[in-house]
């Protein structure tokens, strides 16, 4: 099981890096929209991305 969590873990780095990598203005516009949001939009995207990966989840095992 800790094989595959680093190797989520990993992943998950390479995908978070690649936007920055590619286009770091539009990142960092990105970012400061998003600080910008309010604390209830930001849970609610939070929740709706959590419930995605588990389905995604769900669907692929």
């Amino acid at each position: 099981m800790w094989e595959e969590l680093g190797i989520a873990f990993a992943l998950l780095l390479v995908i978070e890096g690649i936007m920055p990598f590619l286009n770091p203005s539009g990142w960092r516009k990105t970012l400061r929209t998003v600080s910008e949001m309010d604390d209830k939009d930001l849970r609610i995207i939070g929740f709706l991305s959590m419930a995605i990966g588990v389905i995604v989840l769900y669907i692929i095992h």
